[in-house]
């Protein structure tokens, strides 16, 4: 599920994924700002987005005030562990590179320390 289906969904009321609903239990500008991390991580890697998705949430979520603070309690060391996995199967299935994952591993190895 992208961040479009996210927006669509959570507009229509109809956003019933499992692994995605807690977050309707925030305020859209909450989801925004999660967005924007999501993006800085994209540019930080250089890996492409299109803007124009970025625009459309934006309309759709920011009626508040930026929290530049808020994480979601749910994004917790057991998220992050569950993410990891997640990943790892990525790259032994070819969906991820050999180097991609190699930087996973790094900025795992350097959260445990």
């Amino acid at each position: 599920m992208n961040a479009l289906q996210l927006k669509d969904n959570g507009r229509s009321g109809t956003l019933k994924h499992r692994l995605v609903h807690y977050v309707t239990k925030y305020s859209k500008n909450i989801f925004y700002v999660y967005t924007l991390k999501v993006v800085n991580e994209l540019k930080r890697r250089e890996i492409r987005y299109q803007e124009k998705y970025l625009e459309e949430i934006k309309k759709f979520c920011c009626s508040e005030k930026e929290n530049k603070s808020f994480h979601y309690p749910e994004h917790n060391e057991r998220y992050l562990k569950q993410c990891y996995f997640n990943l790892q199967e990525k790259y032994d299935r070819g969906i991820i590179t050999e180097e991609e994952f190699k930087k996973i591993e790094e900025i795992m190895k350097n959260k445990k320390q």
